[in-house]
């Protein structure tokens, strides 16, 4: 699992203190998240950290490969082996699934900005080219409302009087023109195929994927056990698409510890405080797992405000007291006393 760093840029365009929008927006901001070059971040002792620079990347941190992330590359490109050559309708697909917080999303960003990467480097002359495709369900889904948020991607100006079967002509004719390969669908477990809007909205999936002579990748939250998998609907899904869960990091066995370890040292390479004594987070290793239960979102968020307190009260360093200072989300909250309380039913 080896750390891959975003190095904070002087003139970087996005103004400090507005959120920047998600890669998966638009596909304008997905070319730019893809090219965005990816270096190691300067030394700490460079005279390049200024506090409004420290402050800057530990908020945007780093991205790290994951077992889970690994895995799911590999299943992917055994997948777009295996849709290669295949000229019928029923090609597979895969879909990620797991916990809230279990880094689903950044495992299709990761999955996307390689696989688009690999193939820019692959076919450099080839003009107006989109490998990568984004789409997220939006909650009260309907077919319409599903090609409406691929064409928001893909730049298809939409207005009232588009009927869902134009906006869906229109959104296959520019996935296939621009040759799309690997289309993302995220929050696919607000599809409830029990419900009319629902059922429409999965039949849209499966029509997109016989027109579209792309690998689809599908992820929700728990996905294996929501209503997109029921009925026949939800058959015709389970029997084309493989699920890969994305699980929390656990801390048991020799195994978990090591891989455990491994994440929590790679993310203190990537510390730049100055103060900061090596081996903090792996001495703490097992406070951190019982404040976050491995959950991806709460480990990061966990050492990201430990990291941006230390910078503020100038002390820079993480420190086994801020570890157990920081809020966490009521999620990690919540379940760490669950843990706690079975440690000491007392």
């Amino acid at each position: 699992m080896a750390a891959v760093i975003t190095s904070p840029g002087e003139e970087d365009p996005q103004d400090g203190d507005w959120p920047c929008p998600s890669p998966m927006s638009n596909f304008v901001l997905w070319r730019e998240y893809v090219t965005y070059p990816r270096a190691a971040a300067p030394a700490v002792a460079d005279a390049f950290w200024s506090t409004e620079a420290l402050l800057g990347y530990h908020s945007e941190f780093v991205t790290l490969r994951t077992p889970s992330q690994e895995q799911a590359k590999r299943q992917l490109q055994l997948t777009l082996l295996v849709n290669n050559r295949h000229r019928g309708t029923a090609r597979r697909g895969l879909i990620v699934s797991g916990p809230p917080g279990a880094g689903k999303s950044t495992n299709l960003l990761e999955l996307g900005r390689s696989f688009e990467r690999r193939e820019r480097a692959k076919r450099p002359r080839i003009a107006d080219y989109l490998p990568v495709a984004f789409a997220a369900i939006p909650p009260s889904c309907t077919p319409k409302g599903l090609v409406m948020e691929f064409a928001r991607f893909l730049g298809i100006p939409v207005h009232d009087r588009m009927t869902e079967s134009t906006l869906t002509d229109a959104v296959c004719g520019v996935m296939v023109q621009r040759r799309t390969r690997l289309v993302f669908i995220d929050d696919v477990h607000l599809l409830n195929t029990r419900t009319g809007p629902g059922a429409g909205s999965a039949d849209q999936v499966k029509a997109l994927a016989e027109r579209i002579p792309a690998t689809f990748v599908l992820a929700g939250v728990d996905v294996e056990t929501s209503a997109l998998l029921t009925g026949p609907r939800g058959a015709q899904i389970a029997a084309r698409f493989k699920i890969l869960r994305t699980a929390p990091m656990l801390n048991g066995t020799s195994d978990q510890k090591q891989a455990w370890h491994k994440l929590l040292g790679d993310m203190e390479q990537a510390l730049r405080l100055r103060n900061h004594q090596p081996g903090t987070l792996v001495r703490n290793a097992d406070l951190i797992h019982l404040r976050t239960g491995g959950v991806m979102a709460s480990v990061f968020a966990l050492v990201r405000e430990a990291a941006i307190c230390s910078v503020l009260d100038g002390t820079l360093a993480v420190t086994r007291r801020l570890l157990a200072e920081v809020v966490l989300d009521s999620q990690a909250t919540n379940a760490a006393r669950a843990r706690r309380r079975r440690r000491d039913p007392s």
